[in-house]
């Protein structure tokens, strides 16, 4: 047994798409995006008017987003809502909320 097994590391590939999540989740826009995403399916303008940023920028996160996999759009005729990609997303923000009240860090 190597010594990776015997301790439960991840493989390269898991460890790979881990880092690029914890970065995705790591920038304060992306984590707004992700927040109101949470409770909402939002287009690209519904999400610059909440945030304050122009639909470019938002345009710019979201696709960094769907590239992780957080997030995905859903064509509505000439609209496209944006929605998390599932409830693990939904999870993960609680657990750090949870953490965060309980003045973890």
């Amino acid at each position: 047994m190597t010594k990776s097994a015997e301790h439960n590391l991840p493989s390269t590939i898991e460890l790979e798409r881990s880092v690029q999540l914890f970065k995705a989740f790591g920038d304060q826009t992306r984590y707004k995006i992700l927040s109101l995403l949470s409770n909402n399916n939002l287009t690209v303008n519904e999400i610059a008017d909440e945030i304050g940023i122009t639909q470019s920028a938002i345009s710019h996160q979201l696709k960094l987003l769907r590239q992780t996999g957080l997030v995905k759009g859903i064509r509505d005729g000439q609209k496209i809502n944006y929605e998390l990609s599932d409830q693990h997303i939904i999870t993960i923000f609680e657990q750090v909320r949870e953490h965060v009240r309980e003045g973890n860090l």
